[in-house]
């Protein structure tokens, strides 16, 4: 029988999962946006010779993977963290403990 991993805390998504999610996000978002400016260009423009359906199509797909590329990189770069950040975060998450009183032998004199 395997040992059981020793438990660290929590732990968050790796940096493979935040690249896949910002992906998702920016692809929905950019999609959406791909049908409202494509919609709106159809109404003024026309959907020229390939149709409503294909051009309309090719909005959605080009907004859609340009904004889901760069909201992809755009969370990579900022789960970068430094060491001191990583620190404080890891400092913020512990359990907090109660300090025992100090005696008086170690205490500062006032005079």
């Amino acid at each position: 029988m395997p040992p059981m991993p020793a438990n660290r805390g929590p732990q968050g998504p790796s940096t493979v999962d935040k690249l896949k999610m910002g992906a998702m996000m920016g692809g929905t978002v950019g999609v959406i946006i791909g049908f409202i400016f494509g919609t709106v260009n159809i109404f003024r423009y026309g959907a020229g010779t390939h149709g409503i359906m294909r051009t309309l199509g090719q909005y959605m797909l080009g907004s859609g993977a340009t904004f889901g590329f760069f909201m992809s990189i755009g969370s990579v770069i900022r789960t970068d963290a430094s060491p001191i950040a990583v620190e404080a975060f890891a400092r913020a998450q512990r359990r907090p403990f109660i300090m025992a009183p100090i005696p008086d032998a170690y205490r500062p004199r006032t005079q």
